[in-house]
């Protein structure tokens, strides 16, 4: 016995349903990413930029067994380049001279014999690193916040060759250096 399939018209309506909410899916996709393009090629976003402008040392001791003392401070500027976007008005200028120090900070040995053939040779690598936080504002917009790293190195000759600044009981050094920047 067989029975025959009688087609009542309903399965073609659901294909039909399905194709239609699947291109009302993909449209909507791509008018969003649409907008986010557009607003990105409007705003321009660019990272902050970071610049080590000096650096002075005040002290600088590497003691048995393997401990460093230092003291110094560095002057780091920062500019904003978006005309659109971030707290900072565009092409502003922040500059602030933070003090860095530590007093018998232990060090590995390897590190030690490093730090003590680096100031032998008469020049050290100072890595300053940057770790913050950073909101960006559009109009009355304000997103949320967003990690930033920036690593300012600073090549700094010692001794005879320096091309340092007496400044009080310190050394300035003039570097103004670009730093990597990582948001």
């Amino acid at each position: 016995m067989s029975k025959e399939v009688e087609d009542c018209g309903h399965h073609d309506d659901e294909k039909k349903r399905r194709r239609r909410m699947f291109i009302g899916i993909l449209a909507l996709i791509i008018t969003i990413l649409v907008v986010i393009f557009l607003v990105w090629i409007i705003l321009q976003p660019h990272k902050p930029r970071f610049i080590l402008q000096d650096t002075t040392i005040y002290g600088l001791n590497l003691s048995d067994p393997n401990f460093l003392s230092s003291n110094m401070q560095v002057t780091i500027s920062t500019k904003n380049p978006n005309d659109k976007i971030a707290y900072q008005g565009h092409s502003d200028i922040s500059v602030w001279s933070p003090f860095l120090y530590g007093d018998a900070v232990p060090v590995s040995p390897y590190l030690a014999a490093s730090i003590s053939q680096d100031v032998n040779a008469g020049a050290v690598l100072f890595n300053i690193k940057i770790n913050g936080k950073l909101k960006w504002k559009v109009g009355s917009w304000l997103s949320g916040s967003y990690r930033i790293f920036a690593n300012c190195p600073a090549y700094i000759t010692l001794g005879s060759r320096s091309n340092g600044i007496n400044v009080g009981t310190g050394i300035k050094y003039q570097i103004v250096q670009h730093c990597h920047v990582d948001v």
